[in-house]
């Protein structure tokens, strides 16, 4: 996960500085609208790792991770917290709503062993912004204006202007004297994170995982806007959320799940509003982990994928919830599309264009077999091979694990 650095942090301006680019950081990033399964991908990462660091987002995302048949919800704590001898890391790029935060540590802490001690193995940036109760009742009124009036901006944005939400009620007192009660507990994790991420770079061998909240669909500048989140969830949030240059990226993994999910309105042009979206929403349990909404679902979308991949650069694709087709006579996937009648060679920026688009698809044979036990690509039908190397032949980037399960075992490495 990482390269060997220097003996010792050097210093910043310091002579061979330039020279020794130190160790690097490995990246998971979710490469559709999010909810593909980044928390298993770092939980098994996390378990060789020394730092897991999250850079960007909220507790608005969401990771599940099972160990031992406990099912963990991460929303703001790195999931790889949850391996004792990792250091977790919240960077400056991340805003912290504070209960959120020991809500969410408490609630897991209950649950099983895993997260004991989490507060000795927690460092937070000093960078990092602060998001209060008042944020979150503000940010669903904007979210609950955008359904009520979709597509039409101009209005959302004077309305909002307008209104400056006349139906907040924000209890100033109440929430300042919960604040302060976590005061004496936040302290002692607050560092300067720039410096904890310069030495981690700088120092011993380290292997440093970096996970990506959200899905580079949802980035507020390369995602499907206005139904984006606000910060960069693409590869680019890593270097600005850690404070950490580029060449200390890595290898770049991009989640993929083997066919598309998206929460929430917005265009998604191979979305099945019949039975087989039908099936995919059940057989995947296809509800928000942070919302509890049910999920659109659909075919996979190459062309997303492509795009995603412009963006990022993945070295190696993770493709989850395989299993869930396996009951599919035929599985189609998106691989063009097509606009009055001529096939576009770029993902739309537009929204109303991207509404518009006519999807080719490519159907391919299913494997109606479980392969929910399978623990090696040979273990897999073979109509089940040839959807994983279809894939990576259309994307030209390698497909390393496939995830057949919910456990840590069902993820197949394949080198």
């Amino acid at each position: 996960m990482s390269e060997t650095g220097s003996s010792s942090a050097p210093i910043p301006n310091g002579e061979g500085s330039s020279r020794h680019p130190g160790n690097k950081v490995t990246v998971v990033l979710g490469a559709q609208w999010g909810d593909e399964g980044k928390g298993k991908v770092v939980d098994l990462l996390a378990q060789d790792a020394d730092i897991v660091c999250r850079c960007q987002g909220g507790n608005n995302a969401g990771h599940t991770v099972v160990v031992d048949s406990v099912e963990y919800d991460f929303h703001l704590l790195p999931s790889g917290i949850i391996n004792p001898k990792v250091t977790a890391f919240i960077g400056n790029g991340v805003v912290i709503h504070l209960p959120g935060l020991f809500e969410e540590a408490e609630k897991n802490v209950k649950k099983g062993k895993g997260l004991e001690g989490w507060e000795k193995r927690l460092i937070i940036s000093d960078r990092a912004h602060i998001v209060f109760d008042f944020h979150q009742a503000a940010d669903g009124i904007q979210e609950q204006q955008r359904e009520e009036q979709a597509g039409k901006k101009f209005k959302v944005l004077a309305n909002q202007y307008k209104s400056i939400y006349p139906t907040l009620k924000i209890d100033i007192e109440g929430e300042l004297k919960r604040l302060k009660g976590y005061i004496e507990r936040i302290k002692p994790m607050v560092r300067d994170g720039v410096y904890f991420m310069y030495e981690a770079l700088h120092g011993p061998p380290k292997k440093i995982l970096v996970e990506g909240a959200n899905a580079a669909l949802l980035d507020i500048d390369f995602g499907t806007y206005p139904f984006v989140t606000s910060s960069n969830c693409t590869v680019g949030g890593v270097c600005t959320g850690l404070g950490m240059p580029p060449q200390n990226v890595g290898e770049v993994y991009g989640v993929v799940k083997a066919y598309t999910t998206r929460v929430g309105i917005g265009a998604f042009p191979t979305e099945q509003g019949n039975e087989i979206g039908e099936l995919l929403q059940t057989r995947g349990k296809e509800v928000g982990v942070t919302t509890g909404r049910k999920r659109r679902c659909g075919w996979l979308d190459l062309v997303l994928l492509r795009y995603a991949h412009m963006i990022n650069g993945f070295t190696a694709l993770a493709l989850t919830k395989m299993d869930i087709m396996d009951v599919l006579p035929e599985i189609k996937v998106g691989v063009a599309y097509k606009i009055n009648d001529k096939i576009i060679p770029h993902f739309p920026a537009n929204q109303e264009v991207l509404n518009k688009v006519e999807v080719q698809y490519e159907t391919l044979p299913g494997w109606n077999t479980d392969i929910s036990n399978a623990r090696t690509f040979d273990d897999l039908p073979v109509n089940a091979q040839n959807y994983v190397r279809f894939i990576e032949m259309e994307l030209g980037v390698p497909v390393k694990w496939i995830g057949v399960g919910k456990s840590r075992e069902s993820m197949i490495q394949l080198f």
